[in-house]
């Protein structure tokens, strides 16, 4: 009877159908390092082996997910699936099992991701090697794996404390944990033990030492989340009023969290009620179960809680009756009698129920008393005079115009005449609607955009770009031209204009869109709009110039341009840059949108070779769902992923996979179609994949002009390493944009913006010129930090806007 196979190293191409069927007696079976193998999965006939001791299928080309069948295999002892390109999250079935030596280390791809949780429960295991994937949560109580005594989790994306279990285990020798996102205090194990920390995490300090007691609070509320990525990366530090994302402080004193639309899972944790000074807390539109503990009722200052649109069942607590409480759309949550449980946005009543005697309207009830008719007519008043009041001003406004004016003090020929109008949305977030007005009087030259951008008369921008005169000219796209402008005093601007044969339905839907996003989005690595003209049939769009032009410029055509070559810290510099851009658009801006047409050519760059992303025609909102269909394909060939060019499907992984080939372009310079180069390489993505089949390959094919010394090239190869990650043909296999920013950001030396006053440093004046408003606005963006209450469904601290520029915010503007 079979027992052991030993097949390694060879040259096999395939596996035939059946080849592992009906080996009872098979004990050991190693394929490793078969790369000539044709794709493919873990054959479930091996569950015939249940006398299988040793399996050994490292660097075999294995791809899928791992079958839930390890309960099958009562005799495992050695489990090795390391360099292949596995996905998925660990089997159910490991639990419980005899497995001692777990090696699933160095997935190519995206790799495993989802918990480690099952491994509390592997009580034999004594060798974990779980490195370089994409596992997420806390490391689990490890206290019963007793035997453990090497366990290596360094690059993943853990998050959560260091448990205590874990580094009191007495026979752990060897622990990494470097470039995680875990957080709380510094772990300090036993000596003896050698572990690493390198590289990226949260922890709240750099050595071993408490936190403070705010973020141990806060890690405990994490923690009933599960200790959500998206915490553990915004929350650094030792002090949470520091510009800490979702928090807001007032004094040194946490007054408000904010935790809405966050996708967060998991239960509400009582040590909400430890934030004693918490006056706000939002935790709706999320999928969070369990109870609504009781113990927040004795938050004294709190003033609004609103846990609406999640899965919260059981009891309602009774809150004062000064707090606002929302609960609507939790069709388990049970209502107490009277109380305020399952309503929408209502006080809550207090102690719940009706005392005796008060008044009633049901039937058979007693009839109105004096108090409430008092208060009913006063509401009556109220609405009224609020009606009036509207009517007036409407009525006033139509007298003098249909919009305000603001005028430029400079008159002259040369005058700048700019409209502004702030309009705050019932959706409460002072969104820009999707489409333009244009003013119906004599004024032709000035037309408004209900997001308050500025308008300019069609005569100064003729005048600043010399009748748009050829040498002015910029650059050429699908859209228009772009001139370059100088206004009287030496400013200068760039100005869009639309060609004619633009501005049919397609053309004007993307001048719209353009002004939509750029007028609710504001971001330092994002090209701000300083307004926009439409007379007659041109349709022009004014932004801040970017001196050095293009990342195509300078990354292909820097010899004709007679410019020196990017060196390897300016490119992931730029790429950084662009990271923290589209992180921005997908996931921390109020609204999250897809920018569909990432390439060199849309990435601006400053005289200090700092990346804006630019040309925003073709965003479109993020869907709420898993993706959303498009019937018109948009974007440039070369950097569309593989699921829209084939069905249309659009998520925010479009957007990585464009990245991962601007990645790709940096490393190589070349561009992402090339037909001077054999067709085997004229593809970059397909090609550059393939080398990164062997790491060795990586020197050959980065661009020559780089001559990089070894320290350069290992940051290459990490740059390398996730754009092929960026480029997985799957979009689940794609990482976010958050963890681009992560990957890239310990490879650039860390930059912080200059802190400025509040609305002193950042506010601009409406009768200032343009020039003076832009140089304002580009000394100070996204520095503020003013917190406006009126808006519920803020996040974190929200800058204080210009007057006249967009109402969406966030502190992560400057990230």
């Amino acid at each position: 009877m079979l027992e052991s196979v030993f097949l390694d190293g060879n040259n096999f191409t395939s596996i035939p159908d059946g080849c592992f069927q009906g080996l009872t007696s098979l004990q050991t079976l190693s394929m490793a390092d078969s790369v000539n193998l044709a794709p493919w999965t873990i054959p479930t006939e091996l569950t015939d082996s249940n006398n299988l001791v040793k399996l050994d299928l490292g660097n075999a080309n294995l791809i899928g997910t791992l079958p839930d069948v390890f309960d099958k295999f009562v005799s495992l002892q050695e489990l090795r699936l390391s360099y292949n390109n596995l996905t998925g999250g660990l089997p159910k079935s490991f639990g419980g099992s005899e497995i001692q030596n777990l090696w699933l280390n160095n997935q190519n791809g995206f790799g495993f991701s989802g918990s480690i949780e099952v491994l509390a429960s592997m009580t034999h295991l004594s060798q974990v090697w779980l490195q370089k994937n994409q596992f997420t949560g806390p490391i689990p109580d490890l206290s019963n794996c007793t035997t453990l005594f090497d366990l290596q989790l360094r690059d993943n994306q853990l998050t959560g404390v260091v448990p205590p279990s874990l580094m009191s285990l007495s026979s752990l020798q060897n622990v990494s944990l470097d470039n995680n996102a875990l957080q709380g205090p510094v772990p300090s194990f036993e000596k003896g033990v050698k572990f690493t920390l390198d590289g990226i995490n949260s922890f709240c300090l750099k050595d071993v030492g408490p936190c403070d007691s705010r973020i141990s609070t806060l890690l405990d509320i994490a923690a009933g989340f599960g200790y959500p990525l998206q915490l553990a990366r915004s929350w650094t530090g030792n002090d949470p009023c520091d510009d800490w994302s979702f928090v807001v402080c007032a004094g040194g004193k946490i007054i408000t969290v904010n935790l809405a639309k966050q996708n967060l899972t998991g239960t509400i944790s009582p040590a909400f009620a430890n934030l004693t000074d918490l006056r706000n807390l939002f935790l709706n539109d999320n999928n969070l179960g369990g109870s609504i503990p009781g113990s927040l009722t004795n938050l004294a200052q709190l003033e609004v809680l609103n846990v609406s649109n999640n899965n919260l069942s059981g009891d309602v607590p009774k809150f004062p009756t000064k707090v606002k409480f929302t609960t609507a759309g939790n069709d388990l949550l049970g209502r107490s009698d009277g109380g305020g449980g399952g309503s929408g946005t209502t006080p809550s009543k207090g102690s719940g129920d009706a005392p005796s005697g008060s008044p009633s309207t049901g039937p058979g009830g007693s009839s109105l008393s004096p108090a409430w008719i008092a208060g009913i007519v006063l509401i009556a008043v109220f609405f009224v005079a609020v009606v009036v009041f509207v009517f007036c001003k409407c009525h006033a406004k139509n007298r003098h115009g249909k919009f305000g004016r603001v005028n430029n003090p400079e008159n002259g020929k040369g005058e700048v005449k700019i409209d502004m109008m702030s309009v705050t949305n019932s959706n409460g977030y002072g969104g820009v609607p999707s489409e333009l007005q244009s003013q119906g009087s004599e004024r032709s030259d000035v037309h408004v955009f209900e997001g308050g951008n500025a308008t300019i008369s069609i005569q100064v921008l003729r005048q600043v770009t010399d009748n748009f005169s050829e040498k002015n000219i910029l650059g050429r796209g699908g859209f228009g031209v772009v001139y370059k402008g100088e206004l009287h005093d030496g400013t200068q601007i760039a100005v869009k204009r639309m060609e004619s044969v633009a501005t049919g339905s397609k053309g004007l839907n993307e001048f719209q869109a353009e002004i939509a996003v750029l007028s609710k989005v504001r971001h330092r690595h994002l090209v701000a709009l300083l307004g926009y003209c439409i007379n007659g049939n041109e349709r022009l769009l004014v932004y801040e110039y970017m001196p050095q032009g293009t990342l195509t410029q300078h990354l292909f055509d820097w010899g004709e341009n007679g410019c020196a070559p990017l060196t390897w810290k300016q490119r992931v510099a730029i790429a950084l840059d662009v990271a923290r851009g589209v992180e921005y658009l997908h996931s921390l801006a109020q609204q999250s949108f897809i920018h569909r047409d990432l390439k060199p050519s849309n990435i601006l760059l400053g005289d200090d070779m700092r990346a804006k992303v630019a040309d925003f025609g073709l965003v479109k909102n993020a869907p709420d769902g898993k993706y959303s269909v498009e019937t018109r394909l948009a974007g440039t060939f070369g950097y569309l992923a593989p699921e829209y060019a084939a069905t249309g499907r659009v998520t925010t992984k479009v957007d990585v996979y464009a990245f991962g080939v601007v990645l790709m372009e940096l490393i190589t310079g070349r561009r992402a179609l090339d037909d001077t180069v054999p067709d085997e390489r004229s593809h970059l993505v397909s090609w550059f994949r393939r080398v990164l089949i062997n790491k060795e390959n990586i020197p050959k094919a980065i661009d020559q002009t780089l001559d990089p010394d070894e320290e350069t090239m290992e940051s290459i190869y990490k740059v390398a390493e996730l754009a092929g990650h960026c480029t997985a043909r799957e979009p689940y296999q794609r990482p976010d944009m958050g963890h681009a920013v992560n990957v890239l950001g310990p490879l650039v030396e860390q930059w912080k913006p200059t802190t400025h006053e509040e609305e002193e440093g950042y506010g601009i004046d409406l009768h200032m010129s343009l020039p003076q408003a832009l140089r304002r606005w580009q000394a100070n963006e996204g520095t503020s930090t003013m917190f406006d209450m009126s808006i519920s469904q803020t996040q974190s601290s929200i800058p204080a806007k210009p007057s006249g520029f967009a109402d969406s915010f966030d502190s992560m503007d400057c990230r």
